[in-house]
């Protein structure tokens, strides 16, 4: 992948393939997932071998084809890397999946490892652009990529965000959340941002504060759902802009890493 520098902490990530939007009608159906860079379950990614790791990806796949979302978010996605099979794990899922369209955004890179976030579509993504947050030492750097999709309900079309933040401190994660806000308001149109927020819904924290400055809305917030089963915790969400209303919400049963995965059926309002 190509990487053209927009700043300290920015970067334009080549999109792959090519898509119409391909629908008239005004529906959409999403989908995130932490891919734990292929290990699945396994204790370390290192330790897996190629061939498992491909089978794991291809069970992402199958997924993918039975839920039929449109977009994907995925996070921890692997590019060619040293522990995780030297290979790009966000084309195979893709490939193996038929998605014609996808991005990867690179927020470690070097030592032999390249990974971050990813978007995986059926439509044309437009405008793209990856950001890496500032590196929290001790921990590895997080960060987010966004982009565009266009649909005749949305003049301005809709930026859809893969995000990850930081899992050790809440501290980190509240700048991080700061530097997204940031980001997304400079881009001047609504937002559907998906990923592993590593912090559940409380009053007063970091992630309410991002719905609220954003005008954004998540599925009954408050209900216990699991999305990692480790801490029996919701760090995962669907948030949504006052242009899309949420009709189905589901948290998925399927063992394909850490994290479940997370299908949001959505109506363009």
């Amino acid at each position: 992948m190509t990487r053209a520098t927009r700043g300290p902490t920015e970067a334009t990530p080549e999109v792959r393939g090519h898509a119409d939007f391909g629908r008239a009608d005004d529906t959409l159906t999403v989908m995130t997932l932490n891919l734990a860079h292929g290990r699945s379950t396994g204790f370390h990614q290192l330790l897996t071998s190629k061939k498992r790791l491909r089978a794991n990806l291809e069970a992402v796949a199958q997924v993918m084809n039975r839920e039929g979302p449109d977009v994907i978010a995925v996070q921890e996605a692997d590019g060619p890397s040293l522990w995780s099979g030297r290979f790009d794990h966000v084309e195979y899922v893709a490939d193996t999946a038929g998605y014609p369209v996808h991005l990867r955004g690179e927020h470690v890179l070097g030592a032999r490892l390249a990974y971050g976030t990813a978007l995986i579509s059926r439509f044309a993504l437009h405008d793209p652009l990856s950001v890496t947050f500032p590196p929290p030492p001790p921990t590895f750097s997080k960060g987010f990529v966004v982009a565009r999709i266009d649909h005749p309900r949305l003049p301005d079309g809709l930026d859809v965000v893969s995000v990850h933040l930081d899992f050790a401190r809440d501290s980190v994660r509240g700048a991080q959340i700061d530097q997204l806000i940031r980001v997304l308001q400079s881009r001047h149109r609504p937002a559907l941002i998906m990923g592993d927020f590593n912090t559940q819904w409380r009053p007063g924290g970091h992630l309410n504060r991002l719905v609220e400055r954003l005008e954004l809305q998540a599925f009954e917030p408050d209900a216990r759902l699991i999305t990692f089963p480790t801490t029996s915790t919701r760090l995962d969400w669907i948030l949504v802009p006052p242009q899309v209303e949420i009709e189905e919400h589901r948290v998925l049963d399927d063992v394909l890493s850490d994290h479940r995965a997370v299908v949001a059926k959505l109506r363009i309002r």
